[in-house]
């Protein structure tokens, strides 16, 4: 077995019954990803696995031999946050910050997802390339909750960084 979790080479689980969040958190120690609600409700344990997004808590560590997992940790880029993690500050997209790490992987993966025009509950033209306006982004983010209320910062940073041009056409039509 081989695990690579944010570009490094890692020991496997030594029970192979273990979750890949326990794994992540008690193994490994990067605790970053957070155990909410362990049932796969709330999306605190969300991580990227080949870019796409899987709640760790209900997956078993040996499913994912071979395949690059990406945690909160591995998103930055040398010493530079990545543009989610400085948007998230920039439009105070947490309070107290449990569901940001979960949050920001999810949103990574929810972006690309639309890139590849893969269509949400809210998508009007199920042949038309997706737009992330603040619906489509809320509906596709609804799978990880916020309870201290930072939900429009956490909004507000997702469709300013992964969603511009959505932005600027609700800007524009404001303007109008």
């Amino acid at each position: 077995m081989s695990f690579v979790v944010n570009g490094n080479a890692v020991p496997e689980p030594a029970d192979p019954r273990v979750s890949l969040l326990d794994h992540l958190r008690e193994t490994l120690h990067l605790t970053g990803t957070k155990k909410g609600c362990n049932q796969g409700a709330c999306g605190a344990c969300t991580v990227l696995v080949d870019g796409e997004r899987i709640l760790s808590c209900l997956a078993l560590a040996v499913q994912y031999d071979g395949r690059e997992i990406t945690t909160v940790e591995g998103l930055a880029e040398t010493a530079a946050l990545h543009p989610l993690q400085a948007a998230f500050i920039e439009h105070d997209g947490f309070q107290c910050g449990y569901c940001t790490p979960g949050q920001i992987c999810s949103a990574i993966g929810m972006a690309s997802e639309a890139r590849r025009g893969v269509p949400s509950h809210v998508s009007a033209d199920l042949a038309a390339d997706v737009v992330l306006t603040r619906d489509e982004i809320q509906e596709r983010m609804s799978g990880n909750l916020c309870r201290c209320g930072a939900h429009n910062g956490i909004i507000d940073a997702i469709q300013a960084t992964m969603a511009p041009q959505a932005t600027a056409a609700t800007s524009a039509e404001m303007a109008a």
